[in-house]
């Protein structure tokens, strides 16, 4: 009898605590996605944001997109020269999204897509498909322009003040000529105290 007591009192603990810990559990909610993100220096969903809208509107305005020619581009990595981990790609494919919308632009496959472009291009070549509905080995558009570019940063701390400055540089070359095209710059600077 007293087993089952002492079972039936530890039995009641356990799941007081659990009711209590579920009490204090967090809250998760969906906010702004555009709302501005100020939680620390990091880089962060503001910054990719400010820096995919400044290059995209600033490249819309170049001559060689305006102009209505509607250019093929490759993309090639942005260099992340900053001290912290940076998914630079996101920031190209936020400016690679907004271009196509435009339809201004178009993109060949870029280096990183490649392999799978070979890939899928070999595997229509297989007997499993009918050969008058694949795709053509060589028949692939080879970019008309290249876009790099690099992201850096400089840090200044002292005891009361943190500073953090970021420079977003892009670049349209010309891949037949090595001409540059337009290039664009986006300056962060964020500040805690």
């Amino acid at each position: 009898m007293k087993i089952r007591s002492i079972r039936s009192a530890c039995l009641i603990m356990v799941i007081m605590a659990a009711a209590l810990a579920g009490g204090c559990s967090k809250q998760v909610r969906y906010g702004d996605a555009k709302a501005v993100e100020t939680v620390n220096l990091d880089f962060g969903s503001t910054d990719l944001q400010l820096i995919a809208e400044s290059m995209t509107r600033s490249l819309l305005q170049a001559p060689v997109v305006a102009n209505g020619s509607r250019p093929i581009v490759t993309v090639q990595d942005v260099k992340n020269k900053t001290s912290e981990y940076i998914d630079t790609r996101a920031i190209t494919d936020s400016i690679r999204a907004e271009l196509v919308k435009s339809g201004r632009v178009r993109f060949a496959v870029d280096e990183v897509a490649m392999e799978e472009q070979i890939s899928e291009l070999e595997r229509q070549q297989s007997e499993y498909y009918d050969a008058e509905q694949t795709a053509e080995i060589g028949r692939m558009v080879g970019a008309a322009y290249r876009l790099q570019g690099s992201i850096l940063s400089i840090v200044k701390q002292n005891e009361d003040v943190k500073d953090v400055y970021y420079k977003f540089n892009l670049q349209l070359w010309n891949v037949q000529n090595g001409l540059l095209e337009w290039s664009d710059e986006k300056d962060i600077r964020k500040t805690e105290s």
